[in-house]
């Protein structure tokens, strides 16, 4: 599995230890940054990790900022991307099983890390259920 992840300065510190779980589960990790706790623009790293899964380079993308929202809106404007917000395990396995969700979308202000790695597994362990789903997932994406 390949993941690529991002944060901005918020999620610096929680984007770290994910890294870490991560490459003890054995999963390949791209990291695109942020390299620090000083002030960024979350576009800089979400758009680049929404390009990553977009483009098939990286399985699944995690996105990291104070809210998860800013990372979730910037990565959502993708084509074939559905970044989901996720704050506890069920919500995250739940956007893999009924949306299909390809990034995982985290609020560091909100979670603590043992949270965080929870949520993650859950994103990871999850798969898309198809069916009746399908139909409601082939209608995110707006057509020209």
């Amino acid at each position: 599995m390949r993941i690529a992840i991002g944060s901005d300065h918020a999620g610096h510190s929680l984007k770290q230890h994910l890294i870490e779980h991560l490459g003890r589960k054995g999963v390949h990790v791209r990291d695109f940054g942020t390299d620090s706790t000083e002030s960024m623009d979350y576009p800089d790293t979400a758009h680049p990790v929404a390009e990553a899964v977009g483009t098939g380079d990286s399985d699944l993308g995690v996105v990291i900022c104070g809210s998860g929202n800013g990372v979730n809106m910037t990565a959502n404007k993708h084509p074939g991307i559905r970044s989901a917000l996720a704050w506890n395990p069920e919500i995250a396995a739940l956007a893999r099983q009924h949306n299909n969700a390809n990034v995982l979308a985290l609020p560091a202000r909100f979670i603590d890390d043992d949270e965080a790695v929870q949520i993650l597994d859950a994103f990871l362990a999850a798969s898309f259920e198809g069916g009746r789903h399908q139909r409601r997932v082939e209608k995110i994406a707006c057509k020209p």
